[in-house]
């Protein structure tokens, strides 16, 4: 019998039928000791992610399928944490477009047991199905395409400011007020900066990675960091952070880009250096 803390797991999906059913297969644990239940909580599919998770529901009935009326992840993380069994002690938190390693839901509890943590982070290695996949990975898991973010880099596991999230103490997620629902995208990095300004710890687990299927489109990949870009962006203004060095040097870039073409274009090739040279380097490391 289950001895360890209890553990609710939650998973926000809008039209995952294409990667549910192994999210769900890879995160239900199947070591002794975890006493656990799996919540999707579904944005409004139009596809057959809630036919799927109902047939897998009807199979263990620890996995149960909840709405989640607001579509966002930090609502559906806020009401799985409010709707979640009392007994459970852990929150954590999956991605309906990932799939994870064997034991990754027990490793998590131990690590936040034993570190005396509010969260475990873990990091993550975009992978693949279809071709554009694989490129937009390639750069996804290159230090110039990540910017060296810690958990997008193999490292020593660390406490971090940041980092992709696994694993809440359930009491220290409902004291800080869950997810701001505000926001539609950074949610998880501006929780961050709550749990560090409260004195709370993250632990990085760096050698918990989690397999993500990145986007199969290039305009669905823009249209994806744009989102990334503006919830950073208001992270950063409700806060009142100091952007990383990181953070700016896609601005700068662009910036020199943008200033090298058009005076190119009116006074000459020698413009042009600066954004040949940059778009050289991409393609060398690309190579």
């Amino acid at each position: 019998m289950p001895s360890g803390p209890s553990v609710t797991i939650v998973i926000p999906a809008l039209n995952e039928e294409n990667y549910i059913r192994r999210a769900i297969a890879s995160l239900t644990p199947t070591e002794g000791g975890v006493d656990y239940e799996l919540i999707v909580l579904d944005g409004g599919s139009i596809d057959r992610t809630r036919e799927i998770v109902s047939e897998m529901s009807a199979a263990n009935r620890r996995i149960r399928l909840a709405s989640n009326a607001a579509r966002f992840q930090a609502a559906a993380m806020n009401i799985g944490a409010k709707i979640a069994k009392p007994e459970s002690d852990i929150i954590i938190r999956a991605d309906g477009h990932s799939e994870y390693p064997p034991g990754f839901v027990g490793r998590l509890v131990q690590e936040l047991c034993e570190r005396k943590v509010a969260s475990v982070v873990v990091s993550y290695r975009s992978t693949v199905i279809t071709f554009v996949q694989r490129a937009i990975a390639a750069a996804q898991n290159s230090r110039l395409g990540n910017g060296g973010a810690a958990h997008r880099i193999a490292g020593a596991s660390r406490y971090v400011e940041h980092g992709h999230h696994a694993a809440f103490d359930r009491k220290t997620l409902l004291t800080l007020g869950g997810y701001d629902e505000s926001f539609t995208h950074n949610e998880d990095a501006e929780l961050d900066v709550r749990l560090s300004n409260s004195g709370a710890k993250i632990w990085l687990c760096s050698d918990l990675d989690v397999a993500y299927f990145p986007r199969k489109t290039f305009g669905a990949l823009a249209r994806q960091y744009f989102n990334y870009g503006a919830g950073r962006a208001k992270t950063i203004l409700k806060h009142r952070c100091t952007p990383k060095p990181r953070q700016l040097l896609p601005v700068g870039i662009l910036s020199i880009n943008s200033c090298s073409l058009v005076l190119g274009t009116s006074f000459g090739w020698p413009f042009f250096l600066p954004a040949l040279a940059y778009f050289g380097t991409c393609a060398v490391w690309g190579v």
